[in-house]
């Protein structure tokens, strides 16, 4: 799961890094269009620097679950890390998704990626508990 996860992630951070090749088209896409013009109109890089830095951030994250699988090195607050990545996918997720439920704002897109990162928020918090509960449970068994 955390393995999944992981690799998810870095395909996110990727699709950013690309889409910034066709980013007018990249931003409508994904429902950022406004908000990135208007950033633009305050400075022109900083739609651009700012998908760098949220590719960034999802590659931090495929890290981890590639980390907590046990396909790289440990990094360092692991655990922490794990838990706190799902909790913002599900946050994010079953946040946002509500609220547009609320306002009557939901559309096609918005609910794929709402279901997108419930699915890896479930990734990242089972694949975290099936962790760290086996070594609990190995350890009593010791």
């Amino acid at each position: 799961m955390l393995k999944l996860g992981g690799i998810l992630n870095i395909i996110i951070a990727v699709a950013h890094i690309i889409g910034l090749f066709w980013a007018e088209q990249f931003f409508e896409k994904t429902g950022a269009g406004k908000p990135m013009q208007e950033l633009a109109e305050i400075e022109t890089t900083l739609p651009y620097i700012l998908t760098i830095i949220v590719a960034i951030i999802f590659f931090i994250f495929g890290l981890y679950g590639l980390s907590a699988s046990g396909k790289l090195r440990k990094l360092p607050y692991l655990k922490i890390g794990v838990y706190t990545i799902a909790f913002i996918y599900l946050f994010r997720g079953i946040g946002e998704q509500s609220y547009n439920i609320i306002m009557g704002t939901t559309n096609n897109n918005e609910t794929v990626q709402s279901i997108v990162a419930i699915g890896i928020g479930i990734l990242y918090l089972f694949g975290g508990l099936k962790k760290w509960n086996n070594k609990k449970n190995k350890e009593r068994t010791i």
